[in-house]
């Protein structure tokens, strides 16, 4: 009876343990898929503007607790899109860094609304020793001649473009690459007010790019570089001006003659009788 009885109690201890190993691991599994999700990460490294495929695509499990917005759990809903930044392997897909439904790749697919992709010629000097890179700010500087008597057609430098966003150097779009590139062409984003300007610019004189730093965004105005501010040269005094003003009917006509400027004034009055005339000034 005795042997009877312990064989019982053990039966049903080992029931009880059982039970409990398979509720603890029950609730150890349903613990684990509550705090992951499924998320869409990239396959391999990705520039921008590059659709998106099955091969670009796999899906991962991600802590819930540490999940960013925007992400996706069906690589379906993805394809055919096109990513508008740099993507690394294993970087989740966010929905802020994909561009509209409906774009095709290529680098269309990265201009902001409402700007425009405009190409500029460059060389190791304009391109700022090939520093200025895709996500770089740069000003655009003209040098051409000022069209004015005072002048005499002097030379003059301006700043007519500030922070202008390279897009791409050559046909080059990445913006993870730190290392200087020199190229023949640069490719920058701008409004159309501003290409409009930058295309007059490069046709009446040559075109500098200055890179500035990417957080520096104040505006700043500048009335320009001529050869005068340059060395300090005072500026020339304009050339007098003279204005015939006719006398009333008579048998003389009165002309007076003005100088402009800042010299000394002096008026001149013209007397002719017949064929005859003098000049008196005072």
């Amino acid at each position: 009876m005795k042997n009877a009885r312990a064989v019982v109690m053990l039966i049903v201890a080992l029931v009880a343990g059982i039970a409990a190993v398979v509720s603890a691991s029950r609730w150890l599994a349903q613990q684990s898929s509550s705090s992951v999700k499924q998320v869409v990460v990239a396959a391999n490294d990705m520039d921008l503007g590059q659709p998106l495929g099955n091969e670009q695509l796999r899906v991962v499990s991600w802590p819930a607790g540490s999940l960013p917005p925007g992400t996706f759990d069906d690589p379906k809903a993805l394809q055919g899109r096109v990513v508008r930044a740099s993507l690394q392997k294993g970087e989740p897909i966010l929905e802020s860094k994909l561009a509209p439904t409906g774009t095709k790749g290529g680098l269309s697919a990265v201009i902001a609304e409402g700007k425009r992709a405009i190409t500029v010629r460059v060389n190791d000097v304009v391109g700022v020793a090939g520093f200025a890179l895709p996500g770089n700010l740069v000003d655009v500087i003209v040098n051409t001649n000022e069209d004015s008597k005072s002048t005499n057609n002097s030379s003059i430098s301006k700043i007519v473009l500030e922070k202008i966003l390279v897009l791409a150097v050559a046909q080059q779009v990445s913006r993870d690459d730190t290392q200087p590139k020199v190229v023949n062409a640069v490719t920058l984003e701008v409004s159309p007010e501003q290409a409009e300007k930058l295309d007059v610019a490069r046709s009446v004189g040559t075109l500098s790019l200055v890179l500035r730093n990417q957080v520096d965004i104040a505006a700043t105005a500048t009335g320009g570089a001529t050869k005068g501010t340059l060395l300090g040269t005072p500026a020339a005094e304009p050339a007098a001006k003279v204005v015939m003003v006719s006398a009333p009917a008579s048998t003389a006509k009165v002309h007076r003659h003005v100088a402009a400027g800042p010299a000394r004034q002096r008026d001149c009055i013209g007397v002719l009788a017949g064929v005859q005339g003098s000049m008196e000034c005072f």
